[in-house]
């Protein structure tokens, strides 16, 4: 029989005749709970804000993007289109021409971007369901979709023809723009507001989605020259062969591709940083609450100092005997934490069934039910309860026999 775990089990579950103790066990097992269901709320209502906060940002982004590794533009040939129109793993894509622009309309102006796509763009990424106001633009009409912000700074409505906003862009050269060429040193072109969209504040006032043949006639550039082409992947492909695949069709010029992930590398690097800290931080407060978990075993030990020199004297080692303390803390740290983990689940999962926690008047607090989070607590946990009791433990010496 392993008389170690027996005893602590006893010694954990029994109260001890001095109440002192009996109270300071208590408080260690609470500190283990409230710790454990602590770190596992945070942390599923961080990766719930994560999650929201980039479901805005990946509105406009493809599962892979090219881009030009230097300068802006690439060349897809027609050579190029057949190769990637032959690829099984690609379900769509989109060209896109994307430049920095100039509107202004009524005495009123805006700098934003301008983002010329193909008929393609709406089997890329969704938007149907972006749209705030009136309908996506028709080929060929030189209409536009504008972002709520730049239709709020603008006074601009959709479908407005009594007054058309105008677009410049400089024209292609070198040298410094002079006052006196102002005129002449940009190319213009007006449009109609088709549609304004409504994503987040950032994303409103930045993008103004247009046709390709417009934006390519406004930035004077030839059919074959993109800023980048948007593609969407079958599900469950090897993301790995379609890189190597796209390698090969644009082997003649030097491109980057890259996926949701790395379109919005500084933002996910942002916010990794921020889990890692909110992680921390409540790691911290764990360790201070396993503080108390060392004082009741010491103080466990201090009061069972008789039942310490009987067991010696019945032939149980010094080892064994700090086994059973050893184990008296890991079953305390292991039991609260799966309580605590269990009080958090439920929480968690009470907010995204009832949400009775809300950010706004109609927008509840976003949480996520993540395995990993329950993993992460459970082991961090763990592993630091384990140190703590075996720091613990190591205070049963052969001076407390004599």
């Amino acid at each position: 029989m392993n008389f170690p775990l027996y005893i602590a089990k006893r010694y954990l579950f029994s109260k001890s005749s001095n109440n002192a103790i009996n109270i300071i066990t208590s408080i260690a097992a609470i500190g283990i709970v409230v710790g454990a269901m602590a770190l596992f709320i945070v942390l599923s209502g961080f990766s719930g804000l994560k999650d929201f906060s980039l479901q805005f940002t990946n509105v406009f982004d493809s599962d892979l993007k090219i881009e030009p590794e230097s300068g802006k533009t690439i060349q897809f040939s027609a050579a190029a289109q057949r190769l990637l129109d032959q690829e099984q793993d690609i379900i769509a894509y989109s060209k896109v021409i994307e430049e920095r622009i100039f509107l202004q309309f009524e005495g009123k102006n805006h700098i934003a971007y301008i983002k010329g796509v193909d008929e393609n763009y709406g089997n890329v990424t969704v938007i149907d369901s972006i749209l705030f106001l009136g309908r996506w633009f028709v080929e060929g009409q030189q209409e536009a979709v504008i972002g709520y912000n730049i239709a709020h700074k603008l006074s601009l409505g959709t479908m407005d023809f009594t007054s058309l906003p105008e677009i410049l862009v400089p024209k292609p050269g070198t040298g410094q723009i002079l006052v006196t060429d102002l005129a002449s040193a940009f190319n213009k072109q007006d449009f109609i507001a088709s549609g304004i969209y409504d994503v987040n504040e950032d994303v409103n006032g930045k993008y103004v989605f247009t046709d390709l043949p417009y934006a390519r006639d406004l930035l004077q550039l030839d059919s074959t020259t993109v800023s980048s082409v948007a593609l969407k992947l079958k599900p469950d492909v090897d993301e790995g062969n379609v890189r190597e695949a796209l390698t090969k069709i644009f082997s003649d010029q030097p491109i980057v591709i890259k996926n949701r992930i790395q379109q919005n590398d500084a933002l996910y690097k942002m916010l990794n940083t921020e889990n890692v800290a909110v992680y921390l931080i409540f790691t911290l407060v764990l360790i201070i609450a396993l503080f108390n978990v060392i004082g009741s075993i010491i103080m466990m030990i201090l009061d069972k100092r008789k039942n310490i020199k009987t067991l010696y004297n019945l032939g149980a080692t010094i080892k064994e005997i700090r086994k059973v303390f050893f184990l008296q803390g890991a079953l305390l740290t292991v039991l609260g934490g799966a309580l605590g983990i269990t009080l958090g689940v439920l929480v968690v999962w009470g907010q995204l069934q009832f949400k009775f926690i809300y950010i706004t008047a109609s927008l509840p607090y976003p949480v996520e039910l993540k395995l990993i989070n329950v993993v992460i607590v459970f082991v961090t946990l763990t592993v630091l309860g384990l140190l703590a009791s075996k720091i613990a433990a190591s205070r049963v010496r052969t001076q407390l026999l004599e």
